[in-house]
């Protein structure tokens, strides 16, 4: 581990270690405001791309100090060796999760799993399937002749080959995918809206306890937390189901 990483934290154990807060917030000020409120009742704060490209390392570092992991949601995109590099740059920053795209194919793939390792950090890389704001529509207008589902687990399998510690699916294909990968792999689920709520802009979506039976390890939640009057209590409602599931 480099001499610039943060020091290592005692990780958040049960439930609470299932639940990421989405921090979709435009700067790091309200970023910690509402990582503040909640993170009694989550074990995780993903770090977006809005926040990220704005606040840059710093959002990461402040962040990671509340005494949760910290997700990096980058979905990297790029030549191998420019994947690489951004891997073991995170690994510098003492984030638990990162994410890449698993169509970037297996060299990518498994450059970016091989300097996870290399680092010794504990990073664990994601490698995203199909996005939940994609549907079959969405799919065959790129060029993919298949369904999401059928996609997600093509894509899964290619990560699992190369060595991702993990996946990001939707909660409608999360039951497959387990099957498929068997019990070692992350399965990550975005799209999580609790019942009864307002789907936004994802098409593939389901509630917090679905996804936990079907065999999700880690669900991401935005929205129903962020815009709830009382974004503590939806929060501990969240974590309660979770539990219960």
């Amino acid at each position: 581990m480099s001499s610039d990483s943060p020091p290592p934290q005692a990780a958040p154990t049960g439930a609470r270690a299932r639940l990421a807060y989405a921090l979709d917030y435009p700067t790091l000020e309200e970023a910690r405001r509402g990582a503040d409120e909640v993170a009694p009742y989550v074990g995780v704060l993903k770090v977006g791309l809005e926040l990220f490209v704005r606040e840059g390392p710093a959002a990461v570092r402040e962040l990671g100090s509340l005494g949760c992991d910290v997700f990096l949601d980058l979905k990297l995109h790029d030549i191998t060796k420019t994947v690489e590099r951004a891997v073991a740059s995170a690994c510098q920053l003492g984030v638990r999760y990162l994410t890449v795209h698993c169509s970037g194919g297996p060299g990518m793939l498994e450059a970016a799993a091989r300097r996870a390792e290399a680092e010794g950090t504990g990073l664990c890389v994601l490698g995203v399937t199909v996005l939940t704001s994609l549907d079959r529509a969405d799919l065959e207008a790129v060029g993919v002749q298949a369904d999401p589902a059928d996609q997600a687990e093509r894509l899964a399998r290619l990560a699992k080959a190369h060595g991702l510690g993990g996946l990001v699916c939707s909660s409608t294909e999360v039951g497959r995918l387990r099957e498929v990968v068997g019990p070692e792999l992350v399965l990550v689920t975005p799209g999580i809206r609790p019942a009864g709520g307002d789907v936004g802009d994802q098409k593939r979506v389901g509630t917090p306890a679905e996804a936990i039976r079907q065999g999700s390890s880690l669900l991401v939640v935005g929205r129903p937390i962020r815009d709830a009057a009382r974004p503590a209590l939806a929060a501990r409602n969240i974590l309660e189901e979770i539990t219960s599931a």
